[in-house]
């Protein structure tokens, strides 16, 4: 009797290939759309640069979400391209319309209206990712903390020093603008409430375990510093005009004899 040959071609089973696969957690990669790409990498990014700042490379970025930097650069050509997208998403995207509303209410008094706008206000400005590319940016150039910092004084600073001149019958923004003691009023303001995400993130010293409690208690400072340096200005307001509108005293004319 004959015995038949075996043939080994050095390939496995393709149903053992294929368990293997299975066993290890291997699969094809999931094909995602290009709105669900888009939005993977900028997700992806805007964690990636939180933690290591804007001096992190795309080649990197790329790696960790597990992409190849060509389609990184398809969805968004330039690292610049990228860091425009994140200001849009993370900083002026998240500025709640609603916020100019509560400010612009004078319906209610303005400690009511400023406490409600700056409790909502600093959930944004204690998050983690929130906080760590403002201020990398800051102190690497890209931009961002310069420009949300120019949106803040035209939608925060300037409406809140509107409601208090206001509030104190002062000139509005448009007949006089803001004054030098009025913005670093509003920068210490903002520079407390946005230090408490600094202590967590960056320093990881905590924070105040109350954390509503604080910035309502920062509000209340605020409301009543703003008040002496609205009264002090308002005094400064009406020497300017008495001395604008005070006529010089008449020339006396000597007599000719």
């Amino acid at each position: 009797m004959k015995k038949t040959a075996i043939v080994r071609t050095g390939r496995k089973p393709k149903s053992v290939v294929q368990s293997k696969k299975l066993r290890s957690g291997g699969s094809k990669r999931v094909r995602l759309s290009p709105e669900a790409r888009s939005d993977q990498i900028l997700r992806g990014a805007i964690r990636f640069f939180a933690d290591r700042g804007f001096r992190g490379q795309t080649r990197d970025l790329a790696k960790q979400l597990g992409i190849s930097t060509g389609l990184l650069f398809r969805y968004f050509p330039t690292k610049d391209a990228l860091i425009d997208r994140i200001y849009e998403t993370l900083f002026e995207g998240r500025w709640n319309p609603e916020w100019d509303e509560i400010l612009g209410d004078r319906s209610r008094p303005l400690l009511d209206r400023l406490t409600e706008f700056y409790r909502d206000y600093a959930k944004m400005l204690h998050e983690y990712e929130w906080g760590r590319i403002y201020l990398y940016s800051g102190l690497e150039g890209a931009g961002i903390a310069q420009r949300f910092a120019r949106l803040a004084t035209d939608r925060a600073y300037a409406r809140v020093v509107g409601e208090l001149r206001h509030e104190y019958g002062r000139p509005d923004l448009a007949a006089l603008p803001m004054s030098e003691p009025e913005i670093e009023l509003m920068w210490a303001l903002h520079g407390s409430i946005f230090y408490i995400g600094m202590r967590k993130w960056v320093y990881n010293v905590g924070g105040p375990s109350d954390v509503p409690g604080t910035v309502t208690q920062i509000v209340e400072r605020f409301h009543v510093n703003a008040r002496d340096l609205m009264l002090q200005l308002a005094a400064q307001d009406r020497e300017t005009i008495e001395a604008q509108t005070k006529k010089p005293p008449a020339k006396r004319r000597l007599s000719v004899s």
